[in-house]
């Protein structure tokens, strides 16, 4: 038979909520008044002597009171309680006389078991045998299941945006602080979503605290939206709880709503160099970025002459000090969601020699070499000069002795001559007064 009902029960002001398994009540004084919830159960009874046999659910944390029948309400009493749950190797026996067992378990006077709260360890079967008035043996016996309700299921890191066609992670369903461990699917615009493991794939994970023992579980879903689908569809996860935890049955989470949009594939990727050209002097700066009309944004990874820089997937490559080991041709290889990549055209990054360059520090030459050229091209054109000036003197010299040693004709010419003389040799002889 199965029941369900609430009683209206005084105890004492310590005990404020008790489960108990029948409609059997002990006897307390009366100190005020309790609801106390009887859960569903059954009840068989045996040729000879009645035995109640109940399937019991109580919560973690709270008390509970197992009735044992056909015990008589006032010592003298002869009674036995059993237990064998979580916390026992064996059958830990029970009595009025004897003594609580610490704060897990104690006998009332009116022959009831009294667990003060209940927990995971308690789990098991609880039996009692006692001989009423008459004389008559009378057993009962319960199967007790304790349960805790998680906190409302929620969804972790939900996407806003799905593409459609590829696989996407749309969030992660997340429940907490229960037990036993319940049961997460997933629901898209209402209907529930089987994995397939193609269009629909969930992954489950269910973690157990040392300390507590309540459960925690999680469900990660990915799924492939269809190309020409809906745009905004409505994806919710729900908790189903244990049978053994009253009352509503299933948690809900908060829908979320992403957009679906359909992608762009990869045609063309290109690599634009700043400053252009890809030439700098030494210890200036380089800026490559790739760009390629993709959606979503592919990955990018760089070349250098050919072979993989071991940095970090980026659209855009820095290079702050340019130096001689910098040099070479440059690519950017872009890869989309679909595994598919494509390579940029190359691009030439080297070093330019300036003129301060060429005086100071080079490749080659040790500092201060361009000053010690610069001193004897200036030394060696000075020579050169003084040499020229002294070659056209020299001649003219020349020509004046060739002259003297002529005979004149007449005398008139030799006046005429010794006159147009004078000044040119006075002029000589200021030319080489002044000379160097």
């Amino acid at each position: 038979m199965l029941f369900k009902s609430v009683i209206q029960l005084p105890l004492p002001d310590t005990f404020p909520s008790l489960l108990v398994s029948s409609n059997s009540i002990p006897f307390l004084p009366r100190r005020t008044g309790l609801s106390i919830v009887l859960l569903s159960g059954s009840l068989s009874v045996r040729t000879g002597s009645a035995v109640g046999s109940q399937n019991i659910s109580a919560r973690i944390g709270e008390p509970l009171v197992l009735t044992c029948k056909g015990a008589p309400k006032k010592p003298p009493q002869q009674l036995e309680w059993k237990l064998n749950t979580g916390r026992t190797e064996a059958w830990k026996v029970l009595s009025p006389e004897g003594d609580p067992w610490e704060s897990v378990a104690r006998v009332l006077p009116n022959g009831s078991l009294l667990l003060p709260g209940v927990g995971i360890q308690d789990e098991g079967t609880f039996r009692c045998r006692a001989t009423n008035h008459h004389g008559k043996e009378i057993k009962s016996n319960y199967r007790l299941r304790v349960y805790q309700i998680p906190g409302k299921p929620e969804i972790v890191d939900p996407a806003s945006e799905l593409i459609a066609g590829i696989p996407n992670k749309v969030g992660t369903c997340l429940s907490e602080g229960g037990y036993p461990a319940g049961t997460l699917s997933w629901h898209l615009d209402g209907k529930a979503l089987v994995p397939d493991g193609k269009g629909v794939s969930v992954r489950e994970e269910t973690r157990r605290h040392p300390d507590t023992g309540l459960f925690t579980v999680q469900s990660e879903l990915t799924m492939t939206p269809a190309r020409g689908g809906p745009l905004n569809p409505t994806f919710s996860c729900s908790l189903t709880l244990s049978p053994s935890a009253p009352g509503r049955r299933v948690l809900h989470t908060a829908p979320i709503q992403p957009s679906v949009w359909e992608p762009l594939p990869l045609e063309e990727v290109q690599l634009v160099v700043e400053p252009e050209g890809g030439t700098v002097a030494p210890g200036g700066a380089v800026t490559l970025t790739c760009e390629a009309s993709a959606q979503p944004p592919p990955q990018i990874h760089w070349l250098k002459d050919g072979s993989p820089l071991a940095i970090a997937p980026s659209s855009v490559l820095f290079l702050p000090e340019v130096g001689y080991q910098d040099q070479g041709i440059y690519s950017c290889v872009a890869t989309d969601q679909g595994h598919r990549s494509k390579e940029s055209p190359g691009v030439s990054v080297s070093i330019i020699e300036t003129r301060e360059n060429g005086q100071g520090e080079g490749p080659e030459g040790g500092p201060g070499l361009g000053l010690v050229a610069l001193v004897v091209g200036v030394l060696g054109g000075l020579v050169l000069a003084a040499l020229l000036v002294g070659i056209l003197l020299w001649k003219r010299q020349q020509r004046l002795h060739r002259e003297e040693r002529k005979v004149p004709e007449c005398p008139e010419e030799e006046e005429q001559r010794t006159e147009l003389n004078q000044p040119e040799e006075q002029e000589t002889a200021e030319s080489n007064a002044g000379g160097p």
